[in-house]
């Protein structure tokens, strides 16, 4: 087996008693002595600190760039404002899901930040751009942190005045001690809050001094997980990989109109005959949310019926476990769009069906800052 990366707060996950796992070929803490659901709530209440720099950070430079990427993003790249982040996806031929990404205007180059486990196959994708005069450069030397939840607003203007003036999905450079930070205010919790790109040299301090404030405390990757369930947020690998359709993962609001049928830049991405016909004609089947009645979670591979007994399948749960906010255990799956909201539906767990609520996603209401 190759050896695990560490980030450069591996230290400081180890000084904060962090429990370490495994995570896309990285050494990652999964959960800090408070223990997951203390994680899940300070990060609600107050403001959660994540490591997040396993995941890929790419520059892509050069003329009509934004047109280019959207040679493999069905995302409106030409029409993203200088300062401005947007969500994207890459797709493949057949209309399935490669990988999901978040691209930064920033003036003369798009910033990229794609999944941990899907870096190295998104690298090889994007350098088919090289053919338009695209470079595709791999950001080396920086860390990449969270700051997520109502205080850190007041946490990080504390250390970088200025932050406070961005609305949800600004992009911006600043100046900490003389180094240069790379701040969207964005997450993946459904909190307010900020990913913030760092030099490698002075991870561990920055760090250091957020976790400095009584409002900061470490948050590993279990909690990290059922902020972003509670969200309504998509896993990949989960709620979505190559056989899954964006309409199917319940992503096409991620397809503006202007790269649909009739779009003034209808198409030009890989699978986009099926991705759009899909989404013109109507999913059959998209990602639901699902609240089983009790308190025993259903979880990612767990099949679900529309009666109490016999008949096929009608999906599986992509993700599921425990909502801390919410009370409760939630999951999510890809089910047939003729069930009604509100209906209930069965999950077999160890034999037995017990009974599970069709309900809206997402289970917490975000609160950026817009």
């Amino acid at each position: 087996m190759a050896e695990l990366r560490r980030t450069k707060l591996y230290d400081l996950h180890i000084a904060q008693g962090a429990k370490m796992v495994p995570f896309a070929g990285w050494e990652m803490p999964v959960q800090y002595p408070m223990g997951v659901m203390g994680e899940h709530l300070h990060t609600r209440t107050k403001a959660g600190l994540f490591d997040v720099s396993h995941m890929g950070q790419v520059i892509l430079r050069g003329e009509n760039v934004a047109k280019a990427l959207e040679t493999l993003v069905p995302a409106d790249v030409v029409g993203l404002g200088q300062g401005r982040q947007r969500y994207g996806l890459f797709t493949n031929a057949a209309g399935g899901i490669l990988d999901d990404l978040m691209i930064a205007n920033k003036g003369d180059h798009l910033f990229l930040v794609v999944n941990a486990a899907c870096v190295d196959q998104d690298i090889a994708h994007l350098r088919q751009l090289e053919a338009q005069g695209i470079s595709v450069e791999p950001v080396a030397g920086r860390a990449l942190v969270a700051l997520q939840g109502p205080e850190a607003e007041t946490v990080l203007s504390a250390l970088v005045p200025g932050v406070e003036a961005m609305k949800f999905m600004d992009v911006a450079e600043f100046d900490w001690q003389g180094t240069t930070l790379w701040i969207s205010r964005s997450g993946y919790t459904g909190e307010d809050g900020f990913e913030i790109s760092i030099p490698e040299g002075v991870t561990e301090e920055f760090a250091t001094a957020l976790l400095a404030q009584d409002e900061v405390a470490p948050i590993g990757l279990g909690a990290r997980d059922s902020l972003r369930l509670e969200a309504g947020m998509p896993l990949y690998g989960h709620d979505m990989d190559t056989e899954t359709s964006p309409a199917a993962a319940a992503l096409g609001w991620s397809i503006p109109k202007v790269r649909r049928l009739g779009g003034a830049r209808e198409g030009g991405f890989p699978g986009a005959d099926a991705i759009l016909s899909e989404l013109a004609a109507g999913a059959a089947k998209t990602r639901r949310g699902l609240r089983p009645e009790g308190r025993a979670p259903i979880r990612e591979g767990v099949e679900i019926f529309a009666g109490t007994e016999g008949g096929e399948a009608v999906g599986k749960v992509c993700s599921g476990g425990f909502g801390p906010s919410v009370g409760g255990p939630i999951a999510m799956a890809i089910l047939p769009l003729e069930l009604a909201e509100g209906a209930t539906v069965y999950a077999e767990l160890r034999g037995k069906r017990l009974p599970v609520l069709l309900t809206p996603i997402p289970f917490h209401k975000p609160s950026y800052k817009r």
